[in-house]
């Protein structure tokens, strides 16, 4: 009865103490924080998906939209037949081609074809393939052929086949989870989000509740189902709330109304009654979660390696800041030189232009712009305190676990505090008390007081 006693604690204490040091959060700690993430996250979800079922448009597709508007034609430029333009006018390639139509109306015939005309014309050559619009009455006594464009299939295909291989060597199955991932995050903007906002929806909700699924779907594809996904998802969403709340707030303060681009200018005569300054809100939204994601995983992430050696949660959200203070001023950066990449030539026009700066930054136009990035920005340097937090309340910092063992004695597997195991500070600084594999792992062993009762 000694012997197995005897035994029994010395396998238990060699046990909890292995564990505790090699794993982290013991299960109870990982109950309660998935108890807390729980009630957050799945009552989120609950709402999102009957969103989703709600707010599922049906076909948008317009059948008259194609009516007069002539077809599509795939070809191949067979000969090119250049002639001297008239004289006196503007410098520019004259003649025709003949193209080899290979699908679409009259594939397999021949075509006579203008050369393209007008700034950005593509120059045609012989071998190249091109995209026709076929449309007889378009001009008449014109051709019933022209050429609007370039085919580029299989350099894009290519591309993109290198862009996922590369993706796929260096992540792995990490890599293969952020793919399925992305095809997640494609394929509710292209099914959910843009015919839910031509089936009249409000933009605005139809971006928070398309943008929330993208979030939950995209993070735990790509992170896996834990508790730091968890926390950056709540995160996530909560920087997204604030985004949406401050871009309606300033959209209103600056009397936006969306159109201040040609293709909101488009839409807002071929579809009436589309609400364009909530589907300028939709896109401040959409485009803000692609780089909130990135930094409320990483805050999460940091805090959980963090929380080992921290001694307490306030010290490991200042420690988890700084890292944060650094990830943001490069992401903000990213944020203004992708906007600034994008809106390059209408910077060109702003340099070249005699109107006074200030009219031109205060115009509609670039006020939307600006929107987007200075509230972007906002709400992501507010993901970082936001996360950071809330993976500091749910963490437990091992040195505190630690200490709360001390008083009571120590802890087995089961809870249960054996008093004559308290920890003492001379055992536990006692070299000769240190744990070692053999004295443990070998059941045979027994201690030199049990052989002695036995």
């Amino acid at each position: 009865m000694s012997h197995s006693h005897g035994h029994s604690h010395g396998h238990g204490h060699g046990h909890g103490h292995g564990h505790g040091h090699g794993h982290g959060a013991p299960p109870a700690a990982s109950r309660r924080t998935r108890r807390i993430l729980t009630a957050v996250l799945v009552p989120a979800a609950l709402v999102t998906l009957l969103a989703l079922v709600l707010l599922w448009p049906g076909d948008v597709r317009d059948a008259s939209g194609d009516a007069g508007g002539g077809q599509r034609a795939l070809g191949t430029v067979a000969a090119v037949a250049e002639q001297v333009c008239p004289p006196g006018s503007v410098p520019r390639r004259c003649g025709s081609a003949t193209v080899e139509v290979t699908e679409g109306p009259g594939a397999g015939s021949r075509q006579e074809v203008d050369l393209p005309q007008g700034p950005g014309a593509t120059a045609l050559h012989a071998g190249d393939d091109v995209v026709l619009l076929h449309f007889p009455d378009a001009v008449p006594g014109g051709r019933a052929y022209s050429v609007v464009d370039r085919q580029r299939a299989t350099p894009m295909v290519w591309l993109v086949g290198l862009a996922v291989a590369a993706i796929l060597a260096f992540g792995r199955r990490r890599g293969l989870s952020s793919l399925a991932g992305l095809a997640v995050s494609f394929g509710v903007l292209l099914l959910f989000v843009v015919p839910a906002v031509l089936d009249g929806s409000p933009p605005l909700l139809v971006a928070v509740v398309g943008a929330s699924a993208i979030m939950f779907a995209a993070l735990y594809l790509t992170h896996g189902v834990n508790v730091h996904t968890s926390v950056a998802v709540a995160g996530t969403l909560a920087s997204l709330v604030l985004t949406g709340v401050l871009g309606a707030v300033f959209t209103s303060a600056m009397h936006l109304t969306g159109t201040g681009s040609d293709d909101s200018a488009y839409l807002s005569v071929t579809r009436a009654g589309l609400d364009l300054r909530g589907l300028l809100l939709a896109g401040i939204v959409i485009g803000a979660l692609g780089v909130l994601d990135d930094v409320t995983v990483t805050q999460a992430v940091t805090v959980a390696e963090m929380t080992p050696g921290a001694t307490g949660r306030w010290e490991l959200f200042q420690a988890a800041i700084r890292v944060g203070r650094a990830h943001v001023a490069s992401a903000v950066n990213t944020i203004v030189l992708a906007y600034a990449g994008a809106s390059l030539p209408l910077l060109l026009l702003i340099a070249a232009g005699s109107e006074p700066v200030g009219d031109l930054l205060t115009s509609e136009f670039l006020a939307q712009e600006i929107l987007r990035s200075a509230v972007g920005t906002i709400g992501l340097v507010a993901s970082v305190p936001i996360t950071t937090g809330l993976a500091a309340l749910v963490a437990e910092p091992g040195p505190r676990r630690d200490r709360a063992a001390r008083p009571g004695g120590a802890a087995h597997p089961d809870g249960s505090v054996h008093p004559d195991r308290a920890a003492h500070p001379d055992r536990a600084a006692h070299p000769d008390r240190a744990a070692h594999p053999d004295r443990t792992a070998r059941p045979g062993r027994t201690s030199r007081g049990a052989r002695h009762r036995g």
